[in-house]
């Protein structure tokens, strides 16, 4: 089959599946019902696979037809995105785009560097969510997102394409008032005796603190902890209060201890944390906007104090 065979009729597909009827479908490509059931017939004729399930009541995919559409969208977004950059006018970065930031860091760190951006972009439109669950860039249609996560040896897949910006420093710190009561530690056998604040995983376990051995190497101690939360201003908020000694990274909070709100503890126990990434669809990278924007966020984004 001729490669321009298989072009016809996926976006009358894709149409159809958005628009979850064949009249809704016509209405929005400008085509008669009978076009448009005309060229469902023939691709699922031509492919030896029904696409829908039809029914008086409803039209909805079959199993095989949902995974063909998620190939369809995708052949059809890089087919926009190609002409896009052939265009004369789209020379500068411009047009919708999609952003997914890590909730407490995009709030923090991640947005104020994004508004940036789109003052010094005006015909770039940001539509932008904060979350910490995964996202599929390429299911959810993200075009850049921001990952605190992952290691440097983890298999990326192949749409996507990815830059390491640097490492979380991870310090210990605690409440003046705290201190005051309970003393600082000298060392970190001393840390252990102290209350801990602990991070809350969404599964019920708390994340051990890291440890920082003679030999130089990390040792994950597992503690109890005196508060645990499960979000990361929370968190902060939690041993401001001064209930006990906590492991936090210098981005979330550099300020409270510029301020005189936390003290850091034992200098020579700050280890290195989780890497951040700047991730983006590798089928978008030749989008001026997204070129733009992950060029700023390289420059401005800093994951230590």
């Amino acid at each position: 089959m001729h490669p321009t065979e298989r072009l016809k009729g996926i976006a009358t597909f894709v149409a159809v599946a958005e628009a979850g009827s064949f009249t809704a479908a016509a209405q929005r490509l400008n085509l008669t019902n009978s076009a448009v059931g005309k060229a469902i017939a023939r691709l699922e004729e031509r492919l030896g696979s029904r696409l829908f399930e039809r029914s008086t009541r409803r039209l909805r995919l079959t199993d095989a037809g949902h995974a063909y559409r998620q190939v369809c969208v995708q052949v059809l977004e890089d087919l926009e995105a190609a002409e896009r950059v052939l265009a004369s006018d789209d020379a500068v970065p411009s047009g919708r785009l999609r952003v997914d930031l890590p909730a407490t860091f995009g709030r923090l760190r991640a947005w104020p560097a994004l508004l940036q951006f789109a003052g010094t972009h005006p015909q770039v439109m940001p539509h932008v969510s904060f979350t910490d669950r995964f996202v599929d860039l390429v299911e959810d249609g993200v075009d850049v997102a921001v990952r605190i996560g992952g290691a440097d040896n983890e298999v990326w897949p192949a749409a996507l394409d990815h830059r390491t910006l640097g490492y979380e420093e991870l310090i210990f710190c605690a409440a003046p008032a705290y201190l005051d009561i309970h003393g600082a530690p000298a060392s970190g056998a001393d840390l252990l005796d102290h209350a801990a604040v602990l991070y809350g995983r969404a599964d019920g376990s708390t994340a051990p603190w890291l440890l920082r051995a003679e030999s130089a190497s990390v040792v994950r101690q597992p503690m109890t902890g005196r508060a645990v939360l499960g979000n990361a201003e929370a968190l902060v908020g939690a041993v401001e209060a001064g209930l006990g000694v906590a492991q936090l990274a210098t981005w979330l909070v550099a300020r409270q201890i510029a301020e005189g709100r936390l003290v850091a503890l034992l200098p020579q126990l700050t280890t290195q944390g989780l890497p951040l990434h700047i991730v983006w669809q590798r089928s978008r990278s030749h989008a001026p906007k997204v070129q733009a924007l992950i060029a700023h966020l390289a420059a401005t984004l800093h994951i230590g104090a």
